[in-house]
């Protein structure tokens, strides 16, 4: 009898043991939640272990399936082996061998939900569905608000610098920006904020006048699958103000005032201006 009960306790050591290394190498790092554009893309960032040495990519499949359903297949190698509503919407970008799964899904629809798990499979050797590690998507019927950065103060002819940025998980297609003022400099930027979102920025650059004065700036984002959003902000400009080099000086010619303004800058100009008993200004 005790030989029998360490030999069972011996057994059930090792599986332990056994479960805990299995655990350790199968592993999947994934965004367990995203929000996502209707009629957009959204790519799902995925990174998993797998036992033994490293394989090439040709040597393991992958497969995305529904968390509740395993044969509810989202992608497959095998077009066939695809659920008729996701057929011709999904691609994996990552290379299995280098242990990225990243999937993309476009055309995004208004049911898929989720959740989705990643499933490898190293054929004659092993396989493993990381149902514990799966992606559930938000959806968004529309774009989220733009955002438009502007400095507090214009002045006529000082370079002025506005930004317009939004977040986004289609960076296999991310969106573009567009101005209202197409005579401009623009610069376009699109970064990994990280958890599967990004974002996209544009820095516009343009140097305003008294003509810009109350008018509107216009940024406009458009998406992946045709959306669009607008924002808009309503410029104020500071006008520049007179010249501390222009010396004003005060004549009293027969009844009649008259007003010289000499510019120090071209001495040799003088602009006279006459009026009769009422002041007249001019600016230069």
């Amino acid at each position: 009898m005790r030989t029998q009960g360490r030999l069972l306790f011996c057994w059930l050591c090792l599986q332990v043991i056994f479960a805990t290394v299995l655990s350790d190498v199968w592993k999947a790092e994934v965004v367990s939640e995203l929000k996502t554009l209707v009629s957009s893309c959204v790519v799902l960032p995925c990174k998993f272990q797998y036992p033994g040495k490293q394989l090439p990519d040709s040597r393991i499949r992958g497969i995305w399936h529904q968390q509740a359903k395993h044969d509810q297949r989202i992608y497959h190698e095998d077009s066939t082996e695809i659920a008729d509503s996701f057929k011709g919407r999904t691609r994996l970008l990552g290379h299995l061998g280098e242990k990225n799964c990243t999937l993309e899904i476009d055309e995004v629809k208004n049911h898929d939900n989720g959740p989705f798990c990643f499933r490898a499979e190293i054929p004659s050797i092993d396989k493993y569905s990381f149902v514990e590690s799966c992606v559930a998507l938000n959806m968004m019927s529309a774009p989220e608000e733009l955002k438009l950065e502007q400095m507090k103060t214009l002045e006529d002819g000082v370079p002025a610098t506005f930004k317009c940025s939004i977040r986004h998980t289609c960076p296999s297609h991310p969106p573009t920006i567009t101005w209202s003022r197409s005579n401009s400099e623009a610069t376009w930027s699109n970064r990994d904020i990280l958890h599967g979102n990004w974002e996209v920025e544009s820095l516009l650059i343009f140097i305003p006048t008294e003509k810009d004065d109350f008018t509107h700036l216009n940024c406009t984002v458009s998406f992946h699958g045709g959306l669009q959003s607008s924002v808009s902000s309503l410029i104020h400009v500071k006008r520049k103000s007179c010249s501390l080099s222009t010396i004003v000086a005060h004549m009293l010619l027969r009844n009649r005032s008259q007003k010289v303004i000499i510019n120090l800058a071209e001495p040799s100009i003088l602009s006279v201006c006459h009026f009769m008993y009422e002041p007249c200004f001019v600016f230069l």
